[in-house]
């Protein structure tokens, strides 16, 4: 009898260890459409502060284009405020290329499709919260 509870104890144990640990954070679900090719990757960016808002990224990865769109999954991000930032580096050289004005050749997009006027996209229009699994699309 009391290797039966042992084992139900170190069983109720692990149940409890599991379910705690199982969801450290939220996955972030970002769907690009109406990307002018294939060619190149996406360059898709997530920010956790109004400071490093295009500037410093939290989290980031790059995708294949398939029928002009990609879809990727941030996993284990926790519950807080955020923004997403992408662009289509159709030439693959890892960067946003612009004009000698500063204006992007390549196209971009924002979380809740914030567009600047006069510069680029504010903070303030492209965060969202994250407090759930969540699945956010930008038109490009």
């Amino acid at each position: 009898m009391s290797t039966l509870v042992k084992i139900a104890v170190i069983v109720i144990i692990n149940l409890f260890t599991i379910s705690s640990g199982a969801q450290s954070g939220y996955s972030l679900t970002v769907q690009v459409k109406d990307a002018d090719s294939n060619d190149g990757k996406m360059m898709i960016a997530v920010y956790n502060s109004e400071s490093d808002f295009l500037d410093k990224t939290y989290m980031g990865t790059q995708s294949d284009i398939t029928n002009n769109s990609c879809v990727v999954t941030f996993e284990n991000i926790p519950e807080g405020i955020y923004a997403v930032s992408i662009f289509h580096d159709e030439n693959d050289n890892d960067k946003l290329d612009s004009n000698f004005i500063g204006i992007p050749k390549e196209d971009y997009g924002c979380s809740n499709d914030a567009k600047g006027f006069m510069g680029p996209p504010k903070w303030k229009d492209a965060k969202f919260e994250l407090k759930s699994d969540k699945t956010i699309t930008i038109t490009l």
